[in-house]
């Protein structure tokens, strides 16, 4: 039965290099999202501290929008996830596909 049982990491490290614990993400009540707090909440499932379902069910997100979230990550890091440039690194991301 051991087995079956996920081992969850104390700590994971944040988007700012700081450590980031459970009690530290952003509180489930969250309807603000700056780029820091999408940045953490990604972080902690990359990291294990949560499950996408778990993080997704505590704010309320749908898998579509935190999906996006990690791409955003993924493909321009923590400015990517900024709303005013979206277009930007969408249409910058697709060009460097074509090459």
């Amino acid at each position: 039965m051991i087995e079956n049982q996920k081992i969850r990491p104390a700590q994971v490290i944040g988007p700012l290099g700081e450590p980031l614990t459970l009690d530290l993400l952003p509180p489930p009540s969250t309807t603000r999202w700056v780029v820091r707090r999408k940045a953490e909440v990604v972080a902690a499932v990359n990291g294990g501290l949560l499950s996408v379902d778990e993080a997704c069910e505590r704010y309320t997100l749908t898998l579509e929008e935190f999906a996006t979230w990690q791409r955003a990550v993924d493909r321009s890091g923590m400015p990517g996830l900024r709303v005013t440039r979206i277009q930007h690194y969408k249409s910058l991301y697709e060009r460097q596909q074509k090459f």
